[in-house]
């Protein structure tokens, strides 16, 4: 038996064959309206967070293409307000200056530099709030050039971390926050 790419899933076709297709092969035709709805990078990164989710999140080697297609839809509805990117009020951050900027004082001065990031794009009353660099600024803070189990706690508590603050600084405006 020939073994599956580790950054490989076997999809299911609906005539019953299955093809191994990694996530950067994943190609998604949008029809009717809804594809001026959506940047076509925008919908590139939901499906290689969908692929994420069912190869890493629940461990699976196989899928059929419906489950993946309908996953990738709720995601889409789910987000769609964040994937117009034509529309005004976007505010836009980078964790890896951030975390440069926080110098010697690493997190100690990270959480607080972020938090003030957070306010600063809310004053400019977006409806989304991108920041990108999550990767690179854990691995900054971390000390390390390699992904370590230290460095997925600390993602998990960047995120969670800003959740709370947009939680709390955008009171009951309907905003997303979307985190690269």
């Amino acid at each position: 038996m020939i073994t599956l790419a580790s950054d490989c899933l076997l999809f299911q076709m609906p005539g019953g064959e299955s093809m191994p297709f990694s996530a950067e092969m994943i190609s998604v035709e949008l029809l009717g309206g809804t594809s001026a709805w959506f940047d076509g990078e925008f919908v590139s990164h939901a499906a290689h967070a969908v692929f994420h989710f069912f190869k890493h999140e629940q461990g699976r080697q196989t899928v059929s293409v419906g489950e993946f297609a309908e996953a990738l839809e709720k995601a889409l509805r789910g987000l769609a307000p964040a994937a117009l990117s034509s529309q005004p009020g976007r505010g836009e951050g980078d964790l890896c200056r951030l975390a440069s900027e926080s110098g010697e004082g690493g997190e100690l001065f990270f959480f607080p530099r972020l938090r003030d990031e957070l306010r600063r794009q809310l004053q400019e009353s977006p409806r989304v709030v991108r920041f990108h660099g999550l990767r690179g600024c854990v691995k900054q803070l971390a000390g390390v050039r390699r992904w370590t189990p230290r460095c997925r706690t600390l993602e998990e508590r960047i995120v969670e971390y800003m959740r709370q603050c947009l939680g709390a600084e955008a009171g009951r405006k309907e905003l997303a926050l979307i985190i690269e």
